[in-house]
């Protein structure tokens, strides 16, 4: 916007600025968000945003907002930057879910792109506007914008805006996780944890159908000439884990082990139960070394954990808050750095160990899932300063980790193997034996968020 429009927003502030700095802070911000959404109902997409723009980066006044920028006004004069950036925070994502309802999603790209256009160090006489723009700065520069931008990760593709380091970087793989702390986090608007929730599940939706796809077509031979995107970083070593995870099937498939093991803890000592879970989580861990080296570790830590409730019967409460604690064991205690068990398995060099693991705890507190996407996003934000190259051995653990709790811990798709019938395997080794199977996968879910955006079925209702 001009500067011209800038000093005109001064016909009516004066008049804002007397006696009504003490005016409620609530009240405030509560007029501001009905005046979005008015204009969200009321106003195109295009209109919407450019109001945004005049209330928050322009300090513009006009007839229609006049009583929105007032409640601005009151709020700048608090000298509260966390009521400001919390008030503005809360509009973005009123704005995102309204147009992620109505699928505008170039409006959501330009609302948080359109921060960078500010120009934050351009001088004013008002100190209000000064203020306003030292504020917009500290929000673009802080961990609220951070946060904004993963609602656009989606469309780098076609962001030209982007660095290209920025559009490819391997953790854009993984936005699904990295809004899970907005929507677990109960201190943030609920605008924001709802706008959350949806694009994160949207995004696991997508990565499930677009796997169960890849695995089917690029085992046709009809498909060969025109093979689909793998959306793993793994290559087409991706089948052979995919095939590896499946065939842990039938009575001591992970979540026939884990009702077993729900049946076993019923009316049990909590001691005793925590003996039992270290038993569970490293059965049929195939390197018998690293068995008893994972089994000592967490036998250590279970021990410390809740002693104090080491003589009471186990109820659900106590499971929860147990497998809680034992996930931090398993990925990051402090929320900044990886654990000691979770670097010991990583550099054994088998991180489909250490999924397996947190897979079964899972299994037996599917409550905890929030818990440890929270946990994963951490780590992802650990290392993200990293090149794919400086920590793929991380990044490995996190496609591994996406891939079998695609596979496993929801019921929407279901995978099987079958038997070709004329392949003879070369040797007894379990590659060769895997090589003699295709994948089968059946979807049994809800395809309505990503049919809706324009892809179709390939197959009949039901199977992939």
């Amino acid at each position: 916007m001009s500067s011209n429009v800038l000093n005109k927003s001064h016909y009516s502030l004066k008049g804002f600025q007397s006696g009504r700095s003490r005016k409620n802070v609530v009240q405030a911000q509560e007029m501001i968000y009905k005046f979005l959404l008015k204009l969200v109902n009321e106003k195109t997409p295009e209109e919407t945003l450019q109001e945004f723009q005049y209330l928050f980066f322009d300090y513009h006044s006009h007839p229609e907002n006049v009583k929105a920028l007032q409640e601005l006004s009151d709020i700048l004069l608090q000298r509260d930057y966390e009521i400001f950036s919390n008030t503005l925070k809360r509009c973005c994502y009123i704005l995102i879910n309204n147009w992620e309802t109505k699928r505008n999603h170039a409006c959501i790209q330009e609302l948080v792109l359109s921060f960078a256009s500010v120009d934050f160090e351009k001088k004013f006489k008002s100190q209000m506007i000064l203020r306003l723009r030292r504020w917009l700065k500290k929000f673009f520069n802080g961990k609220h914008y951070q946060d904004l931008k993963l609602y656009i990760k989606k469309y780098d593709k076609s962001n030209s805006s982007s660095s290209s380091e920025d559009k490819h970087h391997w953790s854009n793989r993984y936005v699904s996780y990295l809004l899970v702390p907005q929507y677990a986090n109960t201190n943030n608007p609920k605008e924001q944890r709802k706008a959350a929730r949806e694009l994160s599940q949207k995004l696991k939706d997508r990565f499930k159908f677009d796997l169960a796809m890849y695995t089917a077509r690029s085992q046709s031979i009809v498909c060969q000439k025109k093979m689909p995107e793998n959306p793993t970083g793994l290559g087409e070593e991706v089948l052979r884990l995919i095939k590896k995870i499946v065939a842990k099937r039938g009575n001591f498939s992970y979540t026939n082990l884990a009702n077993i093991f729900l049946k076993q803890v019923e009316e049990i000592s909590y001691e005793n139960f925590k003996e039992a879970l270290g038993n569970y989580l490293v059965f049929s861990v195939e390197t018998q070394e690293l068995v008893e080296g994972l089994k000592n570790k967490i036998a250590q830590r279970l021990q410390s954990i809740y002693p104090e409730h080491n003589d009471e019967i186990l109820d659900d409460a106590l499971l929860l808050r147990t497998c809680n604690r034992v996930l931090d064991c398993l990925t990051t205690e402090t929320g900044q750095e990886p654990s000691d068990i979770f670097l010991y398995l990583i550099f054994q060099g088998n991180p489909l160990t250490l999924v397996i693991v947190l897979l079964k705890l899972i299994l037996v507190s599917p409550h905890s899932r929030v818990h440890l996407e929270k946990r994963i996003a951490e780590l992802i934000k650990h290392y993200m300063e990293l090149s794919e190259e400086e920590c793929q051995w991380v990044v490995n653990f996190f496609e591994i980790f996406k891939i079998t709790f695609a596979i496993y811990a929801d019921n929407d798709v279901h995978y099987n193997l079958i038997k070709m019938k004329d392949w003879v395997p070369e040797n007894d080794s379990e590659e060769a034996m895997l090589d003699a199977y295709r994948i089968f996968s059946q979807y049994r879910g809800y395809l309505g968020s990503i049919l809706s955006e324009g892809s179709t079925l390939p197959f009949k209702t039901g199977s992939v």
